[in-house]
C-alpha cells in the first residue's frame, strides 16, 4: 500500500463535566463523545524524500510545525526510524478551533495512515499512547462512536450506539480560547454538575427523550457569559423544534437534536438563511456510528 484515503469525523459533547485539577494544569474529565458526519478528508502517499509535504487550502493549517496531522506522522516516523517521505493532503469541512476535536481527528487519521502504509502492527490502544503526546481528545478520535472518555480524556469506555436523531451543528465564527475557557472555569463557585451517569444510562437504554433530557455542557457557564450568541442559537433551535440543544466542547459550535427530519431542515434553512446576519457556518448532519 503506497496512498490511503480517511475521512476523519468530528465530535460533539452529549454531555461534558470537569471533576477535578491536576497540580500539572490538566483537568480531570467525564464527557460522553459522539461522533457525527461532519468530517475532514486526508489522503496521506508515500513520496520521495525523507520530509514531510502539506497540502491544504486552509491557510491558519499550512505551518507544518503547528498541525496536528503533520506532527502525529512525524512523531511515528521518527519513533519507527521511517526514512520514507509523505505527502499529506487535507480537505477540511470541520470548523477551526469549534470544539468539534477537528485537529485531533485528522491527528487520529495521520496515526492510523501511517500504522497502515508502513504495516507497524499497532492496534488501537498503541496508537492511542502516541496520540495522547499530542492532544487529550486523540485517543477519542481513533475510538470514535460513542464511549465515555475521562481522564484528560485518554481513558475510554466504548458505549452502545447512541439513539439514532437529526442533528444540526452552528458554528459562530468567534474565536474562543479554550484557555480561557478552562482558566476561568476554575474561578467558578459550586458549578452544578451534569449527570454523566444518567447520561450513559439513557444511551444504554436506548432512551432518545431521556437522553435529550440529560444535555448538560459544565463549561457553557463559561462560554456563554463571553458569547451570548451561543445561547441565542440554543433559543432559537428550541424554538423550530429541537429537542434540546447544546454547546460542544469549549464552543463556540452548538448543537441541536432533532426527532422529526422535517423539523431539523427547516432549521436548517433558517440559519443558512441568517448565515451573513449572524456571522455563523451551518451544517445538516447524524450520528456517525463507527
Amino acid at each position: 500500500m503506497n496512498e490511503i484515503t480517511l475521512s476523519a469525523y468530528g465530535k460533539i459533547n452529549l454531555a461534558l463535566d470537569i471533576i477535578g485539577k491536576r497540580p500539572n494544569g490538566y483537568h480531570d474529565v467525564r464527557m460522553v463523545m459522539q461522533s457525527v458526519g461532519l468530517h475532514d478528508t486526508l489522503r496521506i502517499k508515500k513520496c520521495s524524500g525523507t520530509g514531510i509535504t502539506l497540502s491544504t487550502e486552509q491557510k491558519e493549517l499550512k505551518n507544518p510545525q503547528e498541525n496536528l496531522a503533520v506532527r502525529a506522522a512525524v512523531l511515528l516516523k521518527e519513533e519507527f526510524h521511517i526514512k520514507d517521505g509523505l505527502f499529506i493532503e487535507l480537505k477540511k469541512e470541520i470548523p477551526i478551533a469549534a470544539g468539534m476535536a477537528g485537529g485531533s481527528t485528522d491527528a487520529a487519521a495521520a496515526l492510523y495512515a501511517v500504522n497502515e502504509l508502513f504495516s507497524l502492527g499497532m492496534n488501537q490502544k498503541e496508537l492511542a499512547s502516541y496520540g495522547v503526546r499530542l492532544g487529550a481528545d486523540i485517543p477519542y478520535c481513533l475510538l470514535g462512536g460513542t464511549a465515555l472518555s475521562e481522564g484528560i480524556g485518554e481513558i475510554l469506555t466504548a458505549l452502545p450506539p447512541a439513539p439514532n436523531c437529526f442533528v444540526l451543528l452552528v458554528t459562530p465564527r468567534i474565536p474562543i480560547s479554550t484557555k480561557y475557557v478552562y482558566e476561568h472555569f476554575d474561578a467558578l463557585i459550586a458549578p452544578k454538575h451534569p449527570d454523566i451517569d444518567g447520561m450513559i444510562q439513557a444511551i444504554e437504554q436506548n432512551n432518545y427523550i431521556k437522553m435529550t433530557q440529560k444535555l448538560e455542557n459544565i463549561l457553557e457557564l463559561v462560554t456563554i457569559s463571553k458569547t451570548p450568541i451561543i445561547a441565542k442559537i440554543k433559543e432559537q433551535m428550541m424554538t423550530m423544534g429541537a429537542d434540546n440543544a447544546l454547546m460542544s466542547g469549549s464552543g463556540p459550535t452548538v448543537f441541536g437534536l432533532f426527532s422529526k427530519e422535517t423539523a431539523c431542515k427547516n432549521a436548517s434553512a433558517w440559519f443558512s438563511s441568517h448565515k451573513q446576519e449572524l456571522n455563523i457556518f451551518s451544517y445538516l448532519t447524524h450520528f456517525q456510528h463507527l
